[in-house]
């Protein structure tokens, strides 16, 4: 712990990040996307979708990167999450029944804030719960996606063929409802809060450290565009995966302790997350280190 802090003191970042000011979300967004204009001044804005290999010395990552996604090895596990799709329920329905336009260029506007439950419902619920509501037998709609890898990585795959139907769309998220901004500000202090026994930030890592490699075998993605891409393949993981265990391995790495799958904090920090990346194009499923 002594040489983790002393590295933090050398990298000028122990203590820098603390919960900013009460502010509009409009006014959080130009803040964000000023802050990394001035650290990534060659940067272009939609590059940001493209994650860690857009930043400036991350050349040799980005030619690795660009390599794998000739053949990319996510391809299997999308077309297990398109097969379930479209593979009918006992009722003979399919999960295109239950989104407008059958799921497609739709998932930009996901996280979205619903009046009824008065929660945060991302692209995972709905899907799970059109399943449950069509008498769908999948693993995923009654396993305890902490511990059941199998089951997690089939909502992964099938979420990821979801936000396949919207490729390229533009990240719009609605938090003109009171309730939307009330769970904006709940994900954002989640991602400005200190946490574990590194004493860490999101944006630790992915503000300060954006583009450094900390401890790690690669550099640290930007916060900006973080979320474009999800569900995504890691090479450590050799598999699609959702954004919450991504949050959940986070968590893990800063030795706090990880959230449940589909915790309302984790859809939260998504919501935030995705308002942060507003007008970037979705890339997921995608390839990331």
């Amino acid at each position: 712990m002594k040489k983790i802090m002393m590295l933090l003191a050398a990298l000028g970042i122990a203590g820098v990040v603390a919960t900013p000011a009460a502010a509009s979300p409009a006014d959080d967004l130009k803040h964000f996307r000023d802050y990394f204009k001035k650290k990534f001044p060659t940067v272009k804005f939609d590059d940001y979708a493209n994650g860690l290999y857009v930043l400036p010395g991350n050349e040799e990552y980005k030619a690795q990167w660009e390599a794998y996604n000739e053949f990319p090895p996510y391809e299997l596990g999308l077309g297990n999450g398109k097969k379930d799709w479209e593979t009918p329920f006992p009722n003979g329905k399919t999960f295109a029944s239950c989104f407008k336009n059958g799921g497609k260029n739709i998932a930009q506007n996901y996280p979205y804030w619903d009046d009824k439950s008065q929660k945060v419902r991302s692209a995972e619920i709905d899907i799970m719960d059109c399943g449950k509501k069509n008498g769908g037998k999948q693993a995923y709609l009654t396993a305890d996606l902490d511990k059941d890898l199998k089951a997690r990585v089939a909502l992964a795959e099938i979420t990821a063929h979801f936000y396949s139907l919207s490729k390229g769309q533009r990240i719009s998220i609605d938090l003109s409802k009171p309730g939307a901004v009330k769970a904006y500000e709940a994900g954002k202090k989640f991602w400005w809060a200190r946490r574990g026994q590194l004493n860490f930030a999101c944006a630790n890592c992915h503000m300060d450290l954006a583009g450094r490699n900390f401890g790690g075998n690669q550099p640290l993605s930007a916060a900006l565009g973080h979320t474009t891409a999800w569900p995504a393949q890691r090479l450590e993981w050799g598999r699609l995966e959702t954004i919450h265990w991504r949050y959940a391995t986070c968590n893990s790495q800063v030795r706090a302790k990880p959230l449940k799958h589909g915790s309302d904090a984790y859809n939260t920090l998504e919501l935030y997350e995705k308002y942060m990346s507003s007008g970037l194009p979705l890339t997921a499923p995608a390839m990331r280190n």
